[in-house]
């Protein structure tokens, strides 16, 4: 028998560990993987509900079901793949004792669920709106994809950085969740550019996630329009944010091996 080296090995590794947190993830409970559609319908229905009478009186040409939609689920992919990499280390600690396994594993394992979720999400949420007479023009969805996988990228950076924050500091599990939450109203969930005088955009088109919702809503209508924001600002970002992220990993893999 041939022995595995290298990225076989890795891709086993992470494929088991993604088993398991799927079936830890959604086996307990009796609605099974519906929950991960109900928690972004529910959030939906509220805002909706709450705010969205006053909001659609201020958006541009985009139904405002699809502009929330378009900022709730790409936030959720962010905001689970960086809090759910924070404690990855520790919920898999014993596994590590097997060669193969390594943490960067169990990380990666977390955020491609997590991607499988809220990709499905979106997909299905896109599909409920079209079904109910919500206009829409999917004609770019290569963009579309590109602007994901960005978006998925990035948020994968923060979370290697959030793993060796976890692991570093007893206090991190607590404190960067509370941290990131401002990051859910500077990013455009709630609003849209275009209502932001031009001479004071550059408090918030600093923020890569910004640029991620807006290019996303331009994908799936384009009528919406565009103020300033790049999918090539966002790739940049992503990129700078997984080599930092991975840099970090590993200066600190010896240390989260030997703990």
């Amino acid at each position: 028998m041939t022995a595995r080296h290298g990225w076989g090995v890795m891709r086993s590794s992470v494929h088991a560990l993604f088993l398991r947190e799927l079936r830890t993830r959604f086996g307990e409970y009796r609605l099974g993987y519906l929950w991960a559609l109900l928690e972004p319908v529910a959030h939906m229905v509220v805002m909706l509900a709450i705010i969205g009478y006053l909001l659609h009186r201020t958006m541009p040409d985009i139904s405002f079901p699809i502009f929330l939609l378009c900022g709730i689920v790409p936030y959720a992919l962010f905001s689970n793949i960086a809090t759910r990499s924070l404690n990855a280390v520790e919920a898999n600690r014993g596994l590590f004792s097997y060669r193969p396994v390594h943490p960067v594993d169990a990380v990666l394992a977390r955020s491609l669920l997590e991607c499988l979720i809220q990709t499905s999400c979106f997909a299905v949420l896109l599909l409920i709106l079209w079904l109910l007479g919500e206009s829409m023009r999917l004609n770019d969805i290569p963009g579309l994809i590109a602007i994901w996988l960005a978006l998925a990228l990035l948020s994968q950076g923060i979370g290697f950085v959030f793993m060796v924050l976890g692991h570093a500091f007893k206090a991190a599990d607590k404190i960067l969740p509370i941290l990131i939450k401002p990051l859910y109203f500077a990013s455009g969930v709630m609003f849209s550019l275009h209502i932001i005088p031009a001479e004071y955009r550059w408090l918030v088109d600093w923020n890569p996630l910004l640029h991620a919702f807006e290019l996303m809503r331009h994908a799936v209508f384009p009528g919406y329009p565009l103020y300033g924001v790049s999918l090539s600002y966002l790739w940049l970002c992503a990129l700078a944010m997984s080599f930092v992220g991975l840099l970090l990993y590993k200066a600190r893999e010896p240390a989260i091996l030997r703990s």
